[in-house]
């Protein structure tokens, strides 16, 4: 009997199981394979995301999604048919691609979504806090970059045209006229040396002598029953022992000033002196009769020195400044009266466009016979004006310049000579003098 309820026990289970066989996979009553479902482990978001354009192609319109990938096939209900490699994603009809909006210049740009269905984004950067500061361009090694106001106004804002500053200015309608003077240097009349910027002549022609001069409507040779010219040359600024700059306030805007080699920020009193319309001369020191008893100061030009030593410390003085017309002596007694040591100095100032005045100290001077053959703008002083007889000198500039029709006079600079000579040119016109630069006078004279 207890082998009889085993067989038993052992039919019903398995007709029980059997049934079940049959109720999970009916496939197998008709004899065919038996499907097998394989799960592999799910792709990576964004794995199965179509391919990028190859390059060139151009990108679709911003406002057009692409189409939605062909679902997975689905298992049929006779046959259980599954792709190699089907993965098993979240639930839930498939998601299309997200496209966001392109930037400039740019294409749609597709972003892949995370597991779950969620746009996958990074995290925004934390924000500065209201009150924070920009970087300091010292300490970040830049400047800041601009913001798009400042980048729109320089969209904006026309570039500014650069100034021609070689053209010389307006001629005042008055010689006593209110003028100023353009800035200097002007590049194209420079030289670069070994000790500094040195004048020369514009490969088109210009001279420092013409455009470095205040305008004048009397540099002309002066015409038969033309009023007489005088020109006043103030000296003595920037050599040792010289007033300060200011000694010029004052002193009417015609009258030239010579300023040495000497001192400190000579430039800057030049550039003053400009600006305040008067043109400027470069003072060099020549050998005098008593050298070295009486020195003039350093690289004094001397005629015991080869013209190659002479032309080196003539071009170092002559690199001090820039902006002058020309060059005018100090003492000199010795070297002027030696032709073979001067004419090599004075054909350098012809080379480089430049005048010269001799200030009438030197008897026997050759300046005069070797400018006339080298056709050097020259020109010698008629009468010195010492402090101690302003009044009386300036009368005799005054019958020198009648006589000549033009003359020129040449003072130092004091303040009591400064104002003495104000106050004479105040009532020059009313004698029928007209007060002209020292480069009117010296061209008008050449001319005439």
């Amino acid at each position: 009997m207890k082998a009889l309820a085993v067989a038993a026990g052992i039919v019903f289970w398995t007709l029980v199981l059997g049934t079940a066989w049959l109720a999970f996979f009916p496939g197998s009553d008709s004899g065919g394979p038996v499907a097998i479902l394989q799960i592999q482990p799910a792709t990576a978001p964004g794995a199965d995301m179509p391919a990028a354009a190859p390059e060139g192609t151009p990108p679709p319109e911003a406002s057009e999604s692409p189409a939605p990938p062909e679902p997975p096939a689905q298992a049929s209900k006779d046959g259980m048919e599954l792709p190699p490699g089907f993965g098993v994603g979240p639930s839930g009809p498939p998601q299309a691609p997200i496209v966001e909006a392109p930037g400039p210049g740019q294409g749609p740009t597709l972003v892949p979504l995370a597991p779950g269905g969620q746009l996958d984004t990074p995290a925004a950067p934390p924000s500065a806090p209201d009150d924070a500061a920009p970087p300091d361009a010292d300490q970040q090694g830049s400047a800041p970059a601009a913001t798009p106001e400042m980048q729109q106004m320089a969209l904006e804002t026309p570039a500014s045209p650069p100034a021609d500053v070689s053209a010389p200015p307006a001629v005042p309608e008055t010689e006593t006229g209110s003028i100023v003077l353009p800035p200097v240097p002007v590049a194209e009349l420079v030289e670069e040396s070994q000790y500094g910027p040195l004048p020369k002549v514009a490969t088109d022609g210009r001279r420092p002598v013409e455009v470095y001069a205040r305008p004048s409507r009397y540099a002309a040779a002066s015409a038969a029953g033309g009023a007489p010219r005088i020109a006043i040359l103030v000296t003595g600024l920037g050599l040792p022992g010289s007033p300060a700059g200011d000694v010029l306030k004052g002193l009417p805007a015609p009258m030239s000033v010579a300023y040495g080699a000497y001192g400190r920020n000579l430039q800057d009193g030049v550039t003053r002196a400009r600006d305040s319309g008067h043109e400027v001369l470069l003072q060099i020191p020549l050998e005098p009769s008593n050298y070295p008893t009486e020195d003039p100061g350093p690289h004094t030009l001397l005629t015991t020195l080869p013209p190659e030593e002479n032309m080196k410390r003539l071009q170092w003085l002559m690199s001090r400044y820039t902006g002058y017309v020309g060059v005018t002596n100090h003492m000199g007694a010795k070297f002027e009266a030696t032709q073979d040591s001067l004419q090599p100095v004075l054909e350098e100032l012809k080379r480089r466009g430049l005048l010269y005045v001799d200030d009438g100290s030197v008897q026997g001077s050759t300046a005069g016979q070797i400018a006339g053959a080298i056709g050097l703008d020259y020109s010698v002083v008629s009468v010195q004006i010492d402090a101690d007889n302003v009044a009386k000198q300036l009368a005799q500039l005054e019958t020198a310049a009648k006589e000549r029709g033009a003359a020129i006079g040449v003072a130092k600079a004091t303040p009591a000579t400064i104002k003495q000579l104000a106050d004479w040119a105040n009532k020059l016109e009313a004698k029928g003098f007209v007060l002209v630069p020292v480069s009117a006078a010296v061209r008008s004279q050449r001319q005439s």
